[in-house]
């Protein structure tokens, strides 16, 4: 399987993906910092992928998602954003609603 096949399954597949720099404990740099602490601060589960342990995902993600820049988080298979848009959404309480319309999917 090439990269953009993975990247696109994984997309499909994980209701809720962070792709970023670093891990959600360790981020790499300030704008994944604060999309992670985002996530996590809506107490829905998700999945990441550090772009930097996988540089094959960092080069060809924004080739999928048309989206030049990292972090960027999908939630059932949709690009919400990056970092201004991810939290834009959670100062307007509109994160923790479409992360817990996607919870169900997780327990499938």
């Amino acid at each position: 399987m090439d990269v953009i096949e993975e990247i696109r399954n994984t997309i499909k597949e994980t209701p809720v993906v962070l792709f970023m720099k670093g891990t959600p404990d360790l981020p790499q740099c300030g704008f994944s910092m604060r999309t992670a602490e985002a996530l996590k601060s809506c107490d829905v589960e998700f999945s990441y992928v550090d772009v930097l342990a996988y540089p094959e995902v960092r080069q060809n993600l924004p080739k999928v998602s048309n989206w030049p820049t990292f972090p960027q988080v999908f939630i059932n298979g949709e690009l919400i954003g990056g970092c201004d848009i991810v939290l834009d959404l959670y100062q307007k309480g509109e994160l923790k609603t479409m992360l817990q319309a996607a919870a169900p999917q997780q327990q499938a």
